[in-house]
C-alpha cells in the first residue's frame, strides 16, 4: 500500500470565498471540486477545503488530514494488525471509497482510495 499524497484539511464557512487566497497561494485551480453528504470540498494544492455550516463540518473537525492510497482494502489490514479504530467506512464516495481511522496514539485520519471513472464524471 502507498500513500500517493496527503492533503491538509482546512475547514471553511464558504468554499467560494476562500477558494480565491487559495488559488492564489497554491497558483492552482481547484481539481476537483465536489458536494459529499451536506458538504463542499475542492482539492488545491496540497489542500482539502471543506465547507458547510457549524453543524454540517461538526462530525468531521477531529479529522486530521486525508490521504490518497492505492489500496484502502490494505489500510484496513494495517489497521487490523497494528492497531486502530475505524471510525467510519469503508463508503462509496464521489472520488472512489474512503474510510476514516483513529490510529494508537490518537491520530484521526481519512484514507482515499480514487476511482478513475468516477473522478473523471464529476463536473468541472
Amino acid at each position: 500500500m502507498t500513500v500517493l499524497s496527503t492533503l491538509a484539511r482546512v475547514y471553511v464557512d464558504d468554499l467560494d470565498a476562500a477558494l480565491p487566497t487559495f488559488s492564489a497561494l497554491t497558483g492552482e485551480q481547484p481539481r476537483l471540486r465536489f458536494a459529499y453528504r451536506e458538504l463542499e470540498l475542492a482539492g488545491i494544492g496540497a489542500y482539502l477545503l471543506i465547507a458547510g455550516t457549524p453543524e454540517a463540518l461538526a462530525p468531521y473537525r477531529e479529522t486530521h488530514a486525508t490521504a490518497i492510497v492505492d489500496d484502502l482494502d490494505e489500510v484496513l489490514t494495517i489497521i487490523a494488525t497494528l492497531g486502530g479504530d475505524i471510525l467510519d467506512g469503508p463508503n462509496d464516495v464521489p472520488t472512489g471509497r474512503n474510510l476514516t481511522v483513529r490510529h494508537p496514539g490518537g491520530a484521526r485520519i481519512e484514507y482515499v482510495e480514487f476511482d478513475t471513472a468516477k473522478i473523471e464524471s464529476i463536473p468541472s
